[in-house]
């Protein structure tokens, strides 16, 4: 079994940064890729961003250029870099792994295996 443990949510004013980070652990064999979802009260869940393991990136179209992905193979996290926020951006991010991600970072949901609990964003205008 895999566990995804996110941190780093909080309350920022507009225009400030958040820096979330997921760790994953368990019994993982094959080479991930990482996503970022967010959902927003009565809203359905929304692609953010993604990393495969090879490290190419995608983004959502709302965070592109505002939102940087990376990760740190060896202690198995991703992290999600969030500058300029935007009230809009208030939302439960969710991490996700997908077993099969060795060069793609899919924007589906329906492509990840295993998902954290979220941690809340909460922008302030």
């Amino acid at each position: 079994q895999v566990q995804l443990a996110e941190s780093g949510g909080g309350l920022v004013q507009a225009g400030g940064s958040l820096r979330l980070s997921c760790a994953a652990s368990g019994r993982i064999f094959r080479q991930y890729a990482m996503g970022w979802f967010r959902q927003a009260p009565g809203k359905e869940r929304e692609f953010v961003a993604a990393i495969s393991w090879s490290g190419s990136r995608s983004y959502g179209d709302s965070v592109q250029g505002r939102f940087t992905i990376s990760r740190d193979n060896a202690k198995n996290t991703v992290y999600l870099q969030m500058n300029s926020l935007k009230p809009e951006d208030t939302a439960v991010y969710y991490c996700a792994l997908d077993l099969h991600g060795i060069t793609r970072s899919a924007s589906s949901p329906n492509e990840y295996d295993y998902w954290g609990q979220g941690t809340t964003v909460t922008v302030s205008s």
